[in-house]
């Protein structure tokens, strides 16, 4: 009996660690913890491949608005989304899109395919 709990606590602790690792190495940023926030707007890019939607989330009375940009990837099997765009305090977002795959929010240049802006991750 004492056998089979040490095994059966080796192998919870195994996945335990496994889950660990697997969150830091593989996991994607933090954006994919920003809350959902109040949808704003949309804009759809060039070709039509890809939609960024602005949300404004809020922390409650005391502390001011943020802004998270998420895009979808309407050219998928599966219509992917992700967050490009964190950014706090701010209130009002401006999308332009550069070009088919580049987009432009409020003065923050980014690459919808590989890029993200994360207030949180930029040096003062």
């Amino acid at each position: 009996m004492k056998k089979r709990y040490i095994a059966c606590l080796a192998a919870l602790s195994a996945l335990l660690v496994i889950g660990f690792v697997w969150w830091f190495l593989f996991a994607p940023s933090y954006l994919q913890f920003a809350p959902k926030g109040e949808y704003i707007s949309q804009s759809t890019s060039p070709n039509g491949d890809y939609i960024v939607k602005i949300y404004r989330s809020s922390g409650g009375a005391t502390t001011p608005f943020a802004i998270r940009g998420e895009v979808t990837y309407t050219n998928k099997v599966i219509n992917k989304r992700k967050n490009i765009y964190w950014n706090y305090p701010q209130e009002k977002a401006k999308v332009k899109w550069v070009n088919n795959e580049t987009v432009n929010i409020s003065g923050h240049i980014i690459n919808v395919t590989k890029d993200t802006f994360d207030a949180n991750d930029v040096d003062n």
